[in-house]
C-alpha cells in the first residue's frame, strides 16, 4: 500500500508561494477590471441604444 502520511505539495521543493500570490493578485485585478468594463459597456449600450 502507498504511504499517505505526508501531503506532497506542501513539502515539495521548488514551491514558489510569492509568485503564486502575485499571480493570484493579478488574476483578481483582471477579473475586477474586466467585470467593471463589461458593466460599463452594458450601461452605455442601455443609454445610447434604446
Amino acid at each position: 500500500m502507498a504511504n499517505h502520511n505526508e501531503v506532497a505539495y506542501s513539502t515539495a521543493d521548488g514551491n514558489d508561494y510569492v509568485a503564486h500570490e502575485q499571480t493570484y493578485e493579478g488574476f483578481i485585478k483582471l477579473v475586477k477590471w474586466g467585470s467593471a468594463s463589461v458593466a460599463l459597456i452594458v450601461i452605455l449600450m442601455a443609454i445610447f441604444l434604446t
